[in-house]
């Protein structure tokens, strides 16, 4: 079952506190970001986000779910009415994610070399 918009539209609307929230369509679900970093997603109409130690903390009573078959296990968001709550999860697993750095490709003949 994909996700509905009205359901992506409420939960942006209970980001609204949050810094940098973007999100992307992928396959009828959500991929959400924060401040340019995944954190999240809605799948079938479930706010899932990364298994983080700040989600755990904040997240203490959240049971594990999968967005799709065959993916790591997600925190389900339950209480999603609290936009201060929403907001501080979202920052804090963004905040301890690592920045993405983009790889340099250098070509050596017929070699492509990651760095």
């Amino acid at each position: 079952m994909a996700s509905s918009k009205e359901y992506l539209e409420y939960i942006l609307g209970q980001l609204s506190l949050a810094d940098e929230i973007n999100y992307r369509a992928m396959m009828g679900e959500y991929i959400l970001y924060c401040k340019g970093k995944v954190v999240g997603g809605i799948y079938d109409n479930r706010l899932l986000v990364k298994d983080t130690k700040a989600a755990k903390q904040l997240l203490k009573a959240a049971r594990y779910e999968l967005p799709y078959e065959g993916a790591k296990p997600m925190l389900l968001v339950e209480k999603t009415d609290d936009r201060e709550l929403m907001k501080h999860i979202f920052e804090s697993i963004a905040d301890e994610i690592p920045e993405v750095t983009k790889r340099a490709i250098k070509q050596n003949g017929n070699k492509t070399t990651h760095k």
